[in-house]
């Protein structure tokens, strides 16, 4: 595998989405928003869909409704959302410290590769990390890691990259669902 730059394309869906599209439209069937007849086809074509912009073309009149609820249960869902919050910061801060080091590539020419193909030098093989997956590139002002349209994602700091952004040590990274603290070399 070489290390040429690949031009950036948009992200393929991953398993994520397509099942919360999935009950999208399940909920919508439920409410009676939809006929059977159409949720077969949409199903169908969730399931074939390819990128975002397809999923947003299926569903882009099934968003939820929302309904005011009444003032009291407005508290309570202010109060128990901001304990899930909470716990979801926790539960994120206690994982970080938890997951291995990947320590960043010293200066040089070539990228370091990360996938599931046997030439990559960072070779993982779980099964959501797509065969060619993304890399991690020294440049003169600090290093950047490029997502090579993998199926599942490349993200920094919980956020899906496309394209190349910029990492220093300290960021977390996953492909797909393998997960690493990056450092300095």
């Amino acid at each position: 595998m070489t290390s040429l730059d690949f031009s950036a394309q948009p992200p393929r869906l991953s398993d994520a989405e397509r099942e919360f599209a999935l009950e999208l439209l399940r909920d919508a069937a439920v409410r009676g928003r939809v006929s059977q007849d159409t949720f077969e086809g949409r199903a169908e074509l969730i399931l074939k869909a390819q990128r975002p912009d397809e999923l947003h073309a299926v569903l882009y009149d099934l968003r939820p409704l929302k309904e005011a609820p009444p003032a009291r249960e407005n508290v309570l869902v202010r109060v128990v959302g901001g304990m899930a919050a909470l716990r979801a910061k926790l539960r994120r801060a206690w994982r970080t410290e938890e997951l291995p080091e990947l320590q960043l590539p010293a200066s040089g020419p070539y990228a370091l590769s990360i996938g599931r193909a046997p030439g990559s030098v960072l070779r993982l093989t779980d099964h959501t990390v797509s065969r060619a997956h993304a890399q991690v590139r020294f440049t003169g002002s600090g290093w950047t890691l490029r997502d090579l349209g993998s199926s599942n994602g490349t993200w920094v700091n919980d956020r899906r990259i496309t394209g190349s952004v910029p990492v220093r040590p300290g960021d977390r990274v996953r492909f797909g669902q393998v997960g690493f603290r990056l450092t300095s070399p």
